[in-house]
């Protein structure tokens, strides 16, 4: 990945990773008793990663390493106001898409809700929505989603009810990284299914943090 990143970037390596070595060419700029390489750069290439979340609060320094990142690394100018964010957005969202229509998984969350929001005002109809009930929602939530997408957007909203699937796949494990993982692989397999029933759609939309 490091290879094909263009100059002056910044990469969050994942913290299920575990980096032993840095690279050939990559300097280990931060470290702890666990993790070997909390921190790496080959300057020469404008590369720079870390194995933490600077953007965290607990994060000691953190905004002033993204600063230095952005200001003295990439020579950002910092003219950019948050008010403009939302304007800017869906003029960009609208011309990127033009007449091609758009798929958005929705699960009720911040993320999601926020980008299929910004979609609906952008491409309209264009967009369908797939939103996944698996019996593990907060109370009241699947019910939310549809209200607002459904009755108060008029948005094109698939609402499917899996409960039974997921709990059935679910049933008798008890190791929660075990059961991630079958959530989130039942949950790619539900959408493709409901992704085949569509037709004619160009691009797929994710919402996620805002980091």
């Amino acid at each position: 990945i490091l290879d094909s990143v263009s100059p002056k970037t910044i990469c969050w390596m994942s913290h299920t990773d575990y980096i032993e070595k840095a690279p050939e060419g990559f300097r280990v700029t931060a470290h702890t008793p666990v993790c070997p390489v909390a921190g790496m750069e080959c300057e020469e290439r404008g590369l720079y990663a870390v194995q933490f979340h600077p953007e965290v609060m607990h994060t000691q320094e953190g905004m002033k390493m993204l600063s230095n990142f952005v200001y003295n690394v990439c020579k950002c100018s910092g003219d950019w106001k948050m008010d403009s964010f939302v304007e800017s957005s869906i003029k960009s969202i609208r011309e990127k898409v033009g007449s091609g229509k758009v798929l958005c998984a929705l699960s009720g969350g911040v993320d999601s809700s926020v980008a299929a929001v910004m979609l609906a005002k952008a491409v309209g109809k264009q967009l369908t929505c797939v939103h996944v009930n698996h019996g593990l929602m907060r109370k009241g939530e699947s019910e939310s989603v549809i209200d607002v997408f459904k009755n108060q957007m008029d948005a094109n909203l698939v609402y499917v009810d899996a409960v039974d699937r997921f709990l059935g796949k679910l049933a008798g494990v008890a190791d929660p990284e075990q059961k991630r993982k079958i959530i989130g692989a039942e949950f790619i397999r539900v959408f493709e299914e409901e992704a085949r029933k569509l037709e004619g759609i160009e691009f797929l939309a994710q919402g996620t943090i805002y980091p």
